[in-house]
Order: C-alpha cells, then sequence, then structure tokens
C-alpha cells in the first residue's frame, strides 16, 4: 500500500460580488444603514431619510425616534461630497421640526455645521439647518462665538436664491441680540444687505428690511448705513424710483427703516433732499393702509424732535392730518398719532392749533381705550399739551379728562402713571380745575404712586401733589389718606429731582401743624438734618423742609439752630432742652420719663389757667418714672391713678408755678407803655421774678444751680417749668423774657449762646422819621436782664459783646 498524500488546500477565491440594489422597506432599516461603510449605501440611506422627512412633522418625529439624528450629524463631516450633501439635505429637513431642533442643540452640532459653509455643493442645505436652530438663543450664541457671521455675510452675495434667503433668515435671528447687530456693520454687512433690496423675490426684500430695521436701532450701524447711502435708497423706495418695479408692498417696512434712521439729526437734514417729508405727509392719508400711515407718522415723530423740523412740519399744517388720524379705527394709527401730537406740542403754535382743531377731545378719548399703548400715548400727549398752557389745561376740563386722569393714577404702567400726575399737575394750576381735581379724589388716588420704585412716577406725583394743597382740606386730605409717611421716606432717596420735589412737598403740607407734627414721628427733621449736613444732598429745598417743620416746632427749632425770630412766638408747651448733639431729638414726654440725672434740666413753658394742665405721676415703691400727660380730665386722672400703686399727685400750681401772674401783671403794667418803655420795664419785671439784678463779678456767688438742683428734687424730673424758678440766670430770663413779649405781641428773637448765655435782640428806631417822610433803619439792641436790667445794648459793642460772652 502506498503512503497517503496530504491533499493541498484550495486557492482562496477572488472574484466579488456584483453591486446589489439597496431595499429598505421601513425607516428603521434605512437608518441603520446610515452606519454602513459602504459611500453608495449611505448615500442612498441620507436621500431616503430626505425623502421619507418632506412628508412631514410625523416623519421627522419618527426619525428622531429611530435615532437617526446622530449619524446624520457624523455623516456631514465624511470625505464623500455626496454624502455630506445628502446628510445635509435630510438634516436641514428634520431641523425644521422643533422636537428634532431641541434634540440638536443637544448634539451641539452648530460649530460642525458652521466649519462646512464654506464648501459650495451643501450651502443650501447648511444655511436651511442653521435657519431653523438659530432661532434657539444658544444656537445663536454658538454662530456669533464661532464666527458663523463672516460666512454667513458672503454667502448674501450668492447666486442661488435660497441661500441668500437662508443666510438672510439667521442673520435676521442673530440680529435680534446686541453683539451681533454691532458686528455685522463691522463685518462690512450693510452693502450686501442693500444689494438685496433689489431681489427679484419678495421674501428677501421683506426679510432684508426686517433685519435693517434691527440693525439700525444702533447708532454706530446708523451712520455706517447712512454713509453707505442706505437712507437715500429707503427714500428712492419710498418714491417707486428703482428702475420700473414697484415697491409699494415694501413702503410698510421701508417706513420702520426710516423712522429709525430718523433718530439721527443727519438723517433728518437728508430727509428734506428730494421731497422726503412731502412723501411722509403723503403717506399719512394713505386710505386703508393702517400700517403705513402708523409707521409715517412713527417717522413724523421722529422728525419732530428738532424744534427747526417742528415749525417745518407746522408749516406743512401736520396738526390737521394728525387729528384726522385721531379719528380712524386702527388703533396703532391712532397710537402713532397721539405720539406725534406729544412731539409736535413743543411747539407752541402747534399746541394751539391742536386745540382749535378739536384735537384735544379726541385725545382725552383714547383715555377710555382698551389699549395700553395708546392709554400711554393720549396721556403723554395730553402732558404735553397742557404744559404752561392754560386754554390746552381748560379744553382737557371742558372734555372730561381730569376724571378719567385721576382713575389712572392707580394704573399698573409706570409710564402712564407718570403722565397722568404730569397732566393733573398742569391743569390743576388753575383754581377751578384744581378743586375739581380734588373733588374726584386725587390725593388719596396719589398715595400709591408715592410708594413706587420709578423715578418718573415720583417725580411727577410730589409735583402734583404739591400743586394740589392749594387749601387746608387738601392737606389735611392727604394726612387722612396715610399720604405723610410714603412722602417722608422719598426723603431718603438719593435722586436728585425727587429729593428736591419731595422737600419742597413737605415745605408745603407743614404749614398745617397737624401735618408736620406726624412728619416728625415719621422722622423727617432727622432725616433733613442729616441731609443738610451732606455737601451733595444739601439744597436749598431741603434746608427750606427743615424751616418749615422747625416752625411748627419751635422747640425743636430752637434746639437744633438755637435761634427763635421774632415771628417765632412761644407757646404752651415749648420747652428748652439745651444744644441738641447728635440726630435724635426727645420729646417732651420722653424727656419727662427719664429719671433724674446730674445734666441741665429741661425748661418748659405752662402757660395754661387749668391746674391739671400738666402733672406728675410717681409711684411709690418703684423707681421714680415721670410722665407727661396733657389735657387730662378728673375721670382720666381717677382711672390712672388706679393703676399706681400709692400714687401721688404734684400739682405745679401748687409750688407756686407764677408765670400766670407774670403773664396777667405784663398785661395789666407793661402792654399800655410806648415801645421803648415796654421792653426796659419788661426787662425789669423778668430780673425780679428770676432772682433781681447781679453784678458780673458777683456772678459766681448767685446761687442758680442749687436753686436747680432742689427743683429737680422736689419735682423729681429733670423738667421745670419756668413759672417755678426764682434764682435764674442768662438763658432762663431770655426764655422768660420772650415767652411774655410774645404774650404780649412785642417782637424780639431768642439766641441761645455758649456757657449758659442767651438774650434776645429787638428793633428799634432810634431817631425822628426822615425828612422824605420814610422812616429811618431800625438798630438792633441787645437786652439787659441781667446786670442793669433793663438796659438795651446797642449790637456788635462792647458791652453787647461782653453781655454775650464770657
Amino acid at each position: 500500500m502506498g503512503k497517503k498524500v496530504k491533499k493541498e488546500s484550495e486557492t482562496p477565491c477572488k472574484e466579488t460580488f456584483e453591486a446589489l440594489p439597496v431595499v429598505g422597506k421601513t425607516p428603521a432599516t434605512v437608518v441603520l444603514l446610515l452606519s454602513s461603510p459602504e459611500e453608495d449605501i449611505l448615500i442612498k440611506a441620507c436621500e431616503a431619510i430626505h425623502t421619507f422627512a418632506e412628508k412631514g412633522d410625523e416623519s421627522k418625529v419618527s426619525l428622531l425616534g429611530l435615532g437617526a439624528l446622530e449619524p446624520l450629524c457624523q455623516l456631514i463631516t465624511h470625505n464623500n461630497k455626496l454624502v455630506r450633501r445628502n446628510a445635509f439635505m435630510a438634516l436641514g429637513i428634520m431641523a425644521t421640526n422643533g422636537d428634532v431642533k431641541s434634540a440638536l442643540n443637544k448634539i451641539d452640532v452648530t460649530p460642525l455645521i458652521i466649519d462646512k459653509l464654506s464648501l459650495e455643493v451643501i450651502h443650501e442645505f447648511a444655511t436651511l439647518c442653521l435657519a431653523s436652530l438659530s432661532v434657539d438663543f444658544v444656537c445663536k450664541v454658538q454662530i456669533f462665538d464661532n464666527n458663523g457671521l463672516p460666512p454667513l455675510i458672503k454667502l448674501l452675495s450668492s447666486p442661488d436664491p435660497d441661500v441668500k434667503k437662508n443666510s438672510l433668515e439667521i442673520i435676521f435671528n442673530l440680529v435680534q441680540d446686541y453683539q451681533s447687530r454691532l458686528a455685522v456693520h463691522e463685518l462690512g454687512g450693510i452693502p450686501p444687505l442693500l444689494e438685496l433690496l433689489h431681489s427679484d423675490f419678495p421674501v428677501i426684500q421683506h426679510l432684508t428690511l426686517k433685519t435693517l430695521q434691527n440693525i439700525t436701532t444702533d447708532k454706530d450701524t446708523r451712520n455706517a448705513f447712512r454713509e453707505q447711502h442706505g437712507f437715500e435708497k429707503l427714500i428712492d423706495i419710498l418714491n417707486n424710483t428703482v428702475g420700473r418695479c414697484d415697491f409699494s408692498d415694501l413702503h410698510a417696512e421701508a417706513l420702520q427703516v426710516v423712522a429709525n434712521c430718523l433718530s439721527d439729526s443727519e438723517s433728518v437734514q437728508l430727509i428734506h433732499k428730494d421731497g422726503g417729508l412731502t412723501r411722509l405727509m403723503d403717506f399719512l392719508l394713505t386710505p386703508n393702509m393702517p400700517e403705513i400711515q402708523s409707521n409715517a407718522v412713527k417717522c413724523i415723530s421722529r422728525v419732530a424732535k428738532s424744534s427747526e423740523n417742528r415749525k417745518v412740519l407746522h408749516e406743512h399744517n401736520v396738526e390737521k392730518v394728525l387729528v384726522e388720524l385721531l379719528s380712524v379705527a386702527d388703533i396703532g394709527v391712532k397710537t402713532s398719532a397721539c405720539q406725534a401730537v406729544a412731539a409736535m406740542s413743543f411747539h407752541l403754535s402747534s399746541k394751539d392749533r391742536f386745540r382749535d382743531l378739536g384735537g384735544i377731545p379726541a385725545v382725552v378719548q383714547g383715555l377710555s381705550s382698551e389699549s395700553l399703548a395708546l392709554r400711554q400715548a393720549a396721556t403723554q400727549a395730553l402732558s404735553n399739551l397742557t404744559y404752561n398752557n392754560k386754554h390746552s389745561a381748560f379744553a382737557v376740563f371742558e372734555a372730561g379728562g381730569h376724571e378719567i386722569l385721576v382713575q389712572q393714577l392707580n394704573g399698573s404702567c409706570p409710564r402712564m402713571v407718570a403722565n397722568a400726575a404730569a397732566t393733573l399737575g398742569n391743569m390743576a394750576r388753575h383754581e377751578i380745575i384744581c378743586c375739581s381735581i380734588l373733588s374726584h379724589g386725587a390725593i388719596p388716588a396719589l398715595v400709591e404712586p408715592l410708594k413706587s420704585t420709578d423715578t418718573q412716577v415720583l417725580v411727577n406725583t410730589t409735583q402734583c401733589l404739591t400743586v394740589l394743597a392749594c387749601d387746608t382740606e387738601a392737606r389735611a386730605e392727604l394726612q387722612r389718606a396715610g399720604g405723610l409717611q410714603p412722602l417722608v421716606s422719598l426723603l431718603q432717596s438719593y435722586h436728585k429731582e425727587v429729593l428736591s420735589n419731595t422737600c419742597f412737598a413737605v415745605h408745603v403740607y407743614a404749614c398745617e401743624e397737624s401735618a408736620a407734627v406726624e412728619m416728625c414721628k415719621h422722622g423727617a427733621l432727622e432725616i433733613l438734618q442729616e441731609i443738610n449736613q451732606s455737601v451733595n444732598r444739601k439744597s436749598s429745598y431741603s434746608e427750606l423742609a427743615m424751616i418749615s417743620l422747625l416752625n411748627c416746632n419751635l422747640s425743636v427749632k430752637y434746639s437744633l439752630t438755637g435761634h427763635l425770630a421774632s415771628t417765632d412766638v412761644i407757646v404752651d408747651g415749648f420747652y428748652d432742652a439745651g444744644k441738641v448733639c447728635g440726630l435724635l431729638i426727645l420729646t417732651l414726654e420722653e424727656l419727662f420719663k427719664q429719671p433724674v440725672n446730674q445734666h441741665r434740666p429741661i425748661i418748659v413753658v405752662n402757660t395754661s389757667t387749668d391746674s391739671t394742665q400738666f402733672f406728675f405721676l410717681k409711684k411709690k415703691k418703684c423707681n421714680c418714672t415721670v410722665s407727661l400727660y396733657r389735657n387730662k380730665t378728673e375721670d382720666d386722672t381717677q382711672k390712672d391713678e388706679t393703676k399706681c400703686e400709692f400714687p401721688t399727685k404734684k400739682v405745679w400750681k401748687m409750688m407756686d408755678d407764677s408765670l400766670q401772674v407774670l403773664i396777667k401783671e405784663v398785661k395789666e403794667s407793661i402792654l399800655p407803655l410806648h415801645e421803648h418803655e415796654q421792653y426796659a420795664a419788661l426787662a425789669r419785671l423778668v430780673s425780679e421774678a428770676m432772682g433781681g439784678p447781679v453784678r458780673m463779678e458777683k456772678l459766681h456767688e448767685f446761687p442758680w444751680v442749687l436753686h436747680l438742683s432742689e427743683l429737680k428734687f422736689q419735682l423729681q424730673s429733670n423738667v421745670i417749668p419756668i413759672g417755678l424758678i426764682t434764682k435764674g440766670i442768662y438763658y432762663h430770663r431770655a426764655l422768660l423774657f420772650k415767652c411774655l413779649a410774645d404774650c404780649i405781641g412785642i417782637s424780639c428773637t431768642l439766641v441761645r449762646g455758649e456757657y449758659n448765655r442767651a438774650w434776645n435782640e429787638v428793633l428799634l428806631f432810634d431817631g425822628p422819621p426822615a425828612r422824605n417822610g420814610c422812616s429811618s433803619q431800625p438798630c438792633r439792641y441787645i437786652v439787659d436782664l441781667m446786670h442793669q436790667p433793663g438796659s438795651l445794648l446797642a449790637a456788635d459793642t462792647a458791652a453787647a459783646v461782653q453781655y454775650q460772652t464770657i
């Protein structure tokens, strides 16, 4: 048998299959094919997905669920041009669906698309995809950050209209944001945009105008736009002078761009050329074209910002046209017309023309519109019309506008509230109108705007309140409505105009004593004192408000300023607490509650004849707490005593308060005397009541300190009635002199000095009347109450200075 021989292995077959047609009957199968390594299969699969996605949103969502997005996003970077193209086609169609768009943003495909914009073969679908995605804010940021604007601007000059339209749509979405608006003109985007105005496709023309409308809101962009003769091209479109084309369908949007451009004086000058202003006037009366009319009126409003242009418009009789537009049905046209009226009202003759043409009732009707924009524009127009114009104010009044304006003070729109307050303030300067405004509850309605955070609302509200404070009842009404507290709170504002107006309002309302007292309770004095100590916030208004409040609280005024004028009349309850250090000013009741201390006593004036006017309540078996109660009845006293354990009552009258005796004596013996004799006699009377004359060198021996300490101990209080003091020095005697002088109506001041000094100044005529019959100038004198009582020391002499200082 022969040996077995090993069989040789067969040679591998080098033959390949012929190309097989791939047929995918289900979307899922086609999506699986997107992962194939075969380029032909990828091309056909992407094409099939594109065709399927074109059927509608349901198909797009189905493909999303099958996971088609991720492989498509990978294929847009494929080396094969046809694969890339078809992948972009499929992705672009799918991206028009909202769900797909959201999914693409999560995949972060935007940088990949931007990177491929330079490849001509996929421009249409790449830009289509970006156009869908660029609606989203995140995608817009990605496009900008990945330098997507330069290639997009370049594509505006593409020969393919679809590429132009898609690129323009992306740019339009981007320029909603400020940084993109700036970048468009910096990257040279304005010239290609202007070229697109001549496109044969209306959609491109409209998109271009919308884009220009956005970018021309920026001043620098408007300058670049004007340098490229863009404004003139817009005027040509409005005049239909470009070739043989009819641009009437573009007029509304072109006018919006023109309105933006007219914010600059340079463009306003250009509008006068080539009949631009006349053309605008023609648009105002375009029948059945509300959008064009509205935009034309906006242009007129921008032109009217210049006083010179207002004069030109007035010569064109623009007021008549605007009054006609106030009567049209379209709300947008009415609103724009009111805005134009507001702008033109800065021209005095135009105010009169509007009124004469019956335009004011038409504007007043706009106050009742359901449209917030119209109501706001109407209030602005009325505010401007009534400013410094009596006849217009009465025209609004006769049309019943003030009633509606009062209601609008409680509106939610700050600008409307501010305009309503301004208009009412303008009208209230006339007494008849003011009374009617008050009768409709204007002051209570102004309380809520006082709490606003909008500065213009606060400025106009405080002005209006000041004008309405025409009588006692009006001022009391603000107090009853709870408006004084928010008014005082505004004193803390750091806005200059708000603070000035608030200070002036405080000054006006402080003439009512009850209002002044309440404002002081809310801290107005402390806030004003702090303001007046500030270099930046102090003003003549803050000083005026401070003076007004102090004039209603002479005790505080004397503590803060150390001076009472001859017109400041001391009344019952006045107290001298000494010079105040810091901002805290205690009331008399608070001073009574303090325990007895070593500080100088508080001297109080009690001119009442009622023995129960002032009294103390002191508790035994407890700390000595002293309280002041005013105008108590016997029943009230008994109730208070039942609350205390072992109470005792100390009435000042029982301690020989001689103030009433002095007042009676002054009225009987001094009032009948001549002027010079009155001062001398009153000085001697005060000196006798306070311990008599004291020689300068013996002043240190005068036991006034011991006497006051004994009174404090007897009363168990730091507060001492001036009628109980029988040994007083300069500041006691000066206060008593002022008090008695005020009781009989003779004029003198009270001035606090240093080191317990105080004095009274009087004005006297020394000589006979001058030859022309006029009185000579009065001379100032210091009344000596201490050393040579009754002597009148000429002010600024050595004797007077010695009396005032140590």
